[in-house]
């Protein structure tokens, strides 16, 4: 008996020690079945592959050719092409080991697969996004004689995932900040710009919804566009939610469902643009209430107004909160809107002012 219990111990320490890795050093998650059964298509790649987890899908495989092209006119720049693939495979090789930890599941590529595949993709983002800043550069001064850093170079290519605006995020913003990967930087770009506010996560215990757009405008309360660095920075100021135009056009979804994953996967990780798709949520349950967003304009939608109504409702189901960044704006919405006042001034003012 005393045998088998042994055995049994070390089998358990065996398996206990091989998954210890994951949870220390892994910040790329594959999706959790419970979030991608909401919209499996979101998290799979029309066009290109990048990394393992989609690696040799066949509906991507004639990409392939597109990828070494890049890196054909990447390595072509330098005076001695081949030296310079030469000396990307090394500088990958040296860090295979801890490519492959940055992985929560474990990669069961080859050696020289795996570093093969880091080195064509990362090379195709980078010309991609070289590319990208040499096109619009170009077309505003004819003159391509700018260098721009790798990290200004992704912030420059994403910046119109959510806003229309051009972007006014400094890069000294990200000056103490470990970046893990693209995704990462996305988040942070959104997150960082809210600096003291970060701080503001209340326990996600009892929380009152906030009513819908068409039912905080009929209680008095307005919608204010306000220009700031970010769309998650959203305020209640003297009877105005004032808030930062979001963008909804077709890569928001896949964006918005990724960074959720990525909140609800990496290790104490505030989950700020989970709390955002809970105030949407809130905000918007019918096409008439996305109309009264995007008249205030709050909100510009490109897509087909049934379809984004459907989208917020289904954004964030499913996923784990123990904090909610914005329970103290609902808590002063909820407050206000239970007011007399605002909701007599409201009413007087649309049925005695609107028409002369």
């Amino acid at each position: 008996m005393a045998g088998e219990i042994e055995s049994m111990a070390s089998n358990m320490r065996s398996k206990m020690r091989g998954d210890t890795k994951s949870s220390s050093t892994s910040c790329i998650f594959g999706i959790p079945s419970i979030l991608r059964r909401h919209n499996k298509e979101a998290y799979i790649p029309n066009a290109f592959s990048i990394g393992p987890f989609h690696h040799g899908e066949k509906h991507l495989e004639d990409k392939e050719k597109i990828k070494f092209d890049y890196l054909q006119g990447l390595i072509d720049r330098n005076r001695d092409p081949e030296a310079t693939l030469m000396k990307c495979i090394r500088e990958i090789t040296n860090y295979e080991t801890k490519a492959r930890e940055c992985y929560a599941e474990e990669i069961l590529m080859s050696k020289q697969a795996f570093i093969e595949m880091l080195v064509l993709d990362g090379c195709f983002i980078v010309e991609v996004f070289r590319k990208d800043a040499e096109e619009l550069l170009f077309s505003l001064t004819s003159d391509w004689s700018e260098t721009k850093s790798l990290l200004q170079l992704t912030l420059d290519f994403f910046e119109n995932i959510f806003s229309s605006e051009k972007s006014s995020i400094q890069l000294d913003l990200f000056a103490n900040q470990e970046i893990q990967h693209i995704l990462d930087l996305i988040r942070s770009s959104l997150v960082l710009p809210l600096g003291d506010q970060q701080g503001q996560e209340e326990s996600f215990v009892s929380w009152q919804p906030i009513p819908s757009a068409t039912s905080i405008k009929d209680s008095g309360i307005s919608f204010r566009k306000v220009k700031s660095r970010s769309i998650l920075d959203v305020k209640f100021r003297r009877g105005a939610l004032e808030m930062s135009p979001i963008l909804i056009q077709e890569t928001v979804e896949p964006a918005f469902r990724n960074l959720i994953s990525y909140e609800q996967c990496y290790p104490n990780c505030p989950p700020r643009v989970t709390s955002y798709a809970i105030l949407l949520d809130n905000l918007i349950n019918n096409e008439e209430e996305m109309e009264e967003l995007s008249k205030s304009g709050v909100l510009i939608n490109w897509l087909n107004p049934h379809d984004t109504t459907q989208f917020f409702k289904m954004l964030y189901h499913d996923a784990f909160l123990k904090e909610f960044h914005y329970l103290k704006l609902f808590r002063e919405v909820n407050e206000y809107q239970q007011k007399l006042w605002p909701k007599w001034r409201a009413f007087y003012i649309r049925n005695y002012f609107a028409k002369p």
